[in-house]
């Protein structure tokens, strides 16, 4: 049947409807938090999460500085989603794969300066899928939950990264790992003269860009390839892709590798960006790793969405910190954020309430075509 062009028959579009109502009702819940914590001030401290991140040029580049890693985890928590699988793992991906990072950073300075940053990237690469691999072999050939073999790898990368920064590159003055070479560090691309204010430079580098081909070389991976075809064939029913001949085992630990080393890369782009962080000794889980799901909510596990769901959700972060110059508290800030991110797990119910409505109208087009066909009939 014809559609005549309705943006709601396609899948794509009610995709973006259903992440942008998601968006804006998170926003407005938002306001209303910033009303009942100070009304006078509300209007103006919304305004500032609205524009904070584009209020200058070096707030620009922080919001791509944000942006990367959170985009590689939200493309390594989509790619698994695509493949049926739920990688919740990406944290403790996303450190280990940090620290393989910078350990070449800091160790490897024999190397020269680019090839010593890729090979830090790929050592962030291989950790990453290590890591990722563990729960893609119990869940392939045990049978073996992959959240809960996630959720114990995550606990399991964050000790281990403690104690491995500790043993090799500790800064003990600061609790964090060794800065690393600046023959390992991303380059800038211009970006440090292009995204200025006052001259005071921001941390944007090659790191966004690296995501963005990512990005779009994951879409291409599964939907141009036939290895793409047979991770998402094993996602949609493993039964039925075994019945064709197609190794859900095989694909099952691949699809995992493939998640880690996006995640491990992420926390290499973080780290290897020059901006003075280290990683820090701590007895917390990356969050890098769990905001990557609702910038793949979001995108709805499309990996060229993620690009933009995730500077979405950059984005927010630096309005956040924009907010706090009106005298709101870090907490609020927060609120705020997580509410906005816990609406985006509402984008696949809205998805499918809009599918619902288009078809309802199609199925209202398909009567009055009848009608008006047995009118002319008579």
């Amino acid at each position: 049947m014809k559609t005549n062009g309705n943006l709601l028959d396609r899948q794509g579009f009610r995709n973006a409807l259903a992440s942008v109502l998601a968006i804006l009702i998170g926003m407005l819940v938002g306001l209303i938090i910033l009303l009942i914590s100070n009304p006078a001030k509300a209007l103006p401290g919304f305004w500032a999460i609205a524009t904070g991140g584009v209020a200058n040029r070096k707030n620009m580049g922080q919001v791509l500085y944000y942006a990367t890693p959170i985009v590689m985890t939200g493309l390594s928590v989509g790619f698994a989603k695509k493949t049926g699988l739920f990688n919740i793992g990406a944290s403790g991906q996303y450190i280990m794969g940090a620290f393989a990072a910078v350990l070449v950073g800091v160790k490897c300075t024999f190397l020269p300066a680019g090839l010593q940053c890729l090979a830090a990237i790929l050592a962030a690469a291989l950790t990453g899928a290590l890591w990722g691999c563990v729960p893609g072999l119990l869940k392939a050939y045990c049978n073996i939950n992959e959240v809960i073999a996630c959720i114990m790898m995550n606990y399991i990368g964050m000790s281990t990264a403690n104690l491995l920064v500790r043993k090799f590159i500790f800064d003990r003055a600061k609790n964090q790992s060794l800065q690393p070479a600046a023959s390992a560090v991303l380059p800038k691309l211009g970006f440090d003269k292009l995204f200025v204010d006052g001259g005071a430079p921001s941390s944007a580098n090659a790191g966004f860009l690296v995501a963005v081909v990512l990005g779009v070389a994951v879409w291409v991976i599964l939907e141009k390839t036939r290895l793409g075809f047979e991770l998402k064939a094993c996602g949609y029913n493993r039964d039925a892709a075994k019945y064709a001949g197609i190794s859900d085992k095989k694909n099952i630990l691949l699809a995992m590798v493939f998640a880690g080393g996006l995640a491990g890369i992420g926390g290499a782009l973080y780290y290897l960006s020059g901006a003075g962080s280290g990683i820090p000794v701590l007895d917390v889980l990356a969050a890098e790793g769990f905001n990557g799901i609702p910038v793949a909510l979001l995108g709805m596990s499309n990996p060229i969405a993620i690009i933009f769901t995730g500077t979405f959700m950059a984005y927010l972060t630096q309005g956040g910190l924009s907010m706090q110059t009106f005298g709101f508290p870090t907490q609020i800030v927060d609120i705020i954020s997580s509410v906005i991110i816990y609406f985006a797990a509402f984008a696949l119910f809205f998805s499918q309430t809009i599918e619902k409505f288009r078809h309802r109208q199609v199925e209202k087009r398909r009567a009055a075509a009848q009608t008006e066909k047995g009118g002319e009939a008579q």
